[in-house]
């Protein structure tokens, strides 16, 4: 394949090769046209969970504005950086695209909020990253997305503490960090939560006064920092993207304004789980209970002789209900959690037929 040839040619030696995968769960026939990378982006973008990402939250919960972020407007932007810095590394552009929009697929209605509730109620715990891999593997099609190694591995790592096995992957990671630090200082003036003056002097300095600015600084010296081994940010840059991630943290992510509704939807995911506990028909009917374990030995088990890669086995210690419930609540948009809870708690008006 034509495509295949010019990355042999033209990439970095660290980048990683679509012809050279290490495959997927189910081998099958390759595609003339597509490479392996690009077929998985291609089906992260028509499947139904990326659609979804468009009426879920990213920080403000159901804005009245239109020009807030959304998690799919994240996404799109995590995948724009994070191709920039892989093209001027000589990167797989592919690999990298499909990592950036599958990352958040598995994210929940309302946010980390939501996250936080069914990792408080779903007895084995829930992290969005571990869903996410759950979607591609599992939930989205009769069979999963049936996605290559190297991009469920970008997937499950972008978040914690282990790094992807991927130059690719690494990008994607240290681009989320950069697109949503500087969209949600972006979105809190926009929502005037900050004001242009409270934000801290000494990162500003290093990083620039103005939203492109900050991200062309970020951006030009994760470029110029990294290596053929490596995806790094030199130290100056670094902990002034750390300080102001620890300001958005004390000014806008807890306590704020915007976080005001966050109990009312923590406390709405919280009885819908409850209820579809005890009346499991409409999450079973849409999710199933034949949905096989997310297959961790598989994606986790690297060929290099470096440290396993395991994820916890969150379906020991569920039920099959228990899994699908948590499946089905995590699955919704913020619109469609709270139609569900009008329609399940609320009195509908009575009208005279």
């Amino acid at each position: 394949m034509r495509v295949e040839e010019w990355e042999e040619r033209y990439l970095s030696p660290g980048a990683a090769r679509s012809a050279a995968s290490r495959g997927r769960l189910r081998p099958e026939p390759p595609c003339s046209v597509r490479t392996a990378f690009q077929r998985d982006r291609d089906r992260i973008i028509h499947s139904k969970a990326f659609r979804r990402l468009k009426h879920k939250t990213q920080v403000f919960i159901a804005p009245e504005g239109d020009h807030f972020r959304t998690r799919l407007t994240h996404t799109l932007e995590v995948a724009q950086i994070a191709r920039t810095v892989a093209r001027a590394l000589r990167l797989n552009e592919d690999l990298t695209e499909a990592i950036a929009l599958g990352h958040d697929l598995g994210h929940t209605p309302f946010g980390h909020a939501g996250e936080q509730t069914l990792d408080e109620i779903f007895p084995p715990g829930f992290a969005h990253n571990e869903q996410s891999l759950r979607v591609v593997d599992v939930l989205e099609g009769p069979g999963g997305l049936n996605l290559t190694w190297e991009v469920r591995d970008g997937i499950l790592n972008h978040s914690g503490n282990l790094q992807p096995a991927t130059l690719e992957g690494r990008i994607v990671k240290i681009c989320d960090r950069i697109a949503y630090i500087n969209h949600d200082i972006d979105d809190a003036l926009r929502g005037r939560l900050l004001e242009p003056e409270d934000l801290p002097r000494e990162p500003i300095a290093v990083l620039g006064e103005r939203h492109s600015e900050r991200i062309n600084t970020m951006v030009r010296d994760l470029i110029e920092n990294s290596t053929d081994d490596d995806i790094r940010m030199s130290e100056r840059v670094r902990a002034a993207m750390d300080e102001l991630r620890n300001f958005l943290f004390d000014r806008v992510y807890i306590g704020s304004a915007a976080k005001r509704e966050e109990s009312k939807a923590r406390r709405m995911l919280r009885e819908l789980y409850l209820y579809y506990l005890e009346h499991p028909e409409e999450p079973l009917r849409a999710i199933g209970t034949d949905r096989r374990p997310t297959p961790t030995d598989v994606v986790l088990r690297p060929e290099d002789g470096s440290a396993e890669r395991r994820i916890p086995d969150r379906d020991r210690g569920a039920s099959p209900v228990e899994r699908a419930v948590a499946d089905y609540v995590a699955g919704m948009t913020d619109r469609f959690a709270i139609a569900s809870y009008r329609r399940l708690f609320l009195p509908s008006p009575w009208r005279f037929e």
